[in-house]
């Protein structure tokens, strides 16, 4: 079946539907990853994106039950140069078409994707539909150009859990909570820890297991006061979609969370994680920008100005933290990305409080990054003091 992907800025390339047809609109952008792709497609800080893969070959090794970040795709559409029509790999259960069409995930395959990446990159993201309905030019450009952008857009609230759940250190599945002060499943001396859900990735719930640590997930609306009374002891603050100055809720429960710290009355370290970490930094009174085109990848290299290492690193955001906007004398800028200087971590000076750009909880061939679920454990065993 025939499918088209028109941009707002004109373009249109022809090729082959892929997964389900229909049409959906969406921000496109590309991913330079050469592999991960069901994770990619799963991950919910993908909501309301067409996600373009640069690496050709796309599928060869299936999907497996075990590498998905979400019970369900979270990308609007996909664009791939080439579908692998055979997949071969131990843990594969299916293959990346049935996946699709299992998930109702529609995308396009047998398109010059480096034609399309480049154009990326000299335009920025753009706004673009995906249709097997509608070939027709015109239309589908104008379509493209009256389909929503991404500044303005609260996707968290479409991703977020409806209701609380616990993790125990070897759990799989959650436990409901039947209340804000429900103790089930704690217990003394082991870490209990707060996620609050902008869209979590299932791998930075694992990397907080594999440390013993009993996890609580929580609403994006869950209010200060509601986390303190679960009593944990510290707070994730995770990735997610969209713009993060339309998570209004989110700031404020956050600043309060601050407020408490400061104050003496609540004594939980918190860690933000891409979103997570554009919410801190407006929470403590500094303003977010769109990037151009994003950074999307399994390959940016990172310096971590403490120590003067470089970490190669997974990311995936395009919204960032403007390092001029930060309050000087709180923060502390404590990673760059070295591609284009951009903030990619900050510390606060006085609290336990700090936030990296990029995803830690990612493997992208090293483990580079692994190190900072250690500094917040070690911040909650107060082991470490803030600034160190």
């Amino acid at each position: 079946m025939k499918a088209a992907l028109a941009l707002e800025s004109g373009e249109v390339f022809v090729g082959t539907s892929v997964g389900v047809p229909g049409e959906v609109t969406g921000e496109v952008v590309f991913h330079t990853g050469m592999t991960g792709y069901q994770e990619i497609f799963t991950d919910p800080s993908y909501r309301g994106q067409i996600v373009t893969m640069t690496y050709p070959h796309i599928g060869n090794y299936g999907v497996n039950h075990e590498d998905l970040e979400a019970a369900h795709p979270a990308a609007a559409g996909i664009v791939i140069r080439e579908l692998s029509a055979v997949f071969s790999n131990w843990r594969a259960k299916e293959g990346l078409e049935a996946f699709l069409q299992r998930h109702r995930l529609m995308g396009i395959s047998g398109i010059d994707t480096r034609a399309l990446t480049k154009h990326l990159r000299e335009q920025g993201a753009l706004r673009g539909v995906i249709s097997t309905q509608d070939l027709q030019a015109r239309r589908l450009v104008a379509k493209a150009k009256a389909s929503p952008t991404l500044v303005g857009q609260d996707l968290v609230r479409e991703v977020t859990c409806d209701h609380p759940y616990r993790l125990g250190p070897h759990e799989v599945r959650g436990i409901p909570l039947s209340s804000w002060e429900d103790e089930r499943g704690l217990q003394v001396g082991v870490p209990h820890v707060g996620v609050m859900d902008f869209g979590v990735k299932v791998q930075i719930q694992r990397c907080l297991q594999e440390r013993g640590c009993i996890v609580t997930v929580v609403p994006a609306k869950t209010t200060a006061q509601e986390l303190m009374h679960l009593r944990t002891d510290g707070v994730v603050l995770s990735n997610g979609p969209g713009d993060p100055a339309a998570v209004t809720y989110a700031v404020e429960t956050i600043r309060q969370l601050l407020h408490e710290i400061s104050q003496g009355t609540l004594h939980v370290p918190l860690f933000g994680i891409c979103l997570g970490h554009q919410l801190l930094g407006l929470a403590l009174g500094g303003q977010t920008y769109k990037l151009k085109f994003g950074h999307h990848g399994a390959n940016h290299p990172v310096k971590d100005l403490t120590t003067g290492k470089v970490e190669i690193t997974s990311q995936n955001h395009g919204f960032a933290v403007d390092i001029n906007s930060l309050p000087s004398g709180v923060l502390e800028v404590t990673h760059l990305n070295l591609n284009d200087q951009t903030v990619e971590g900050m510390r606060h000076r006085q609290l336990p409080v700090f936030s990296v750009q990029y995803h830690p909880e990612a493997s992208p061939g090293p483990h580079d990054s692994r190190y900072l679920f250690d500094r917040f454990l070690q911040l909650i065993r107060g082991e470490t003091a803030p600034h160190a």
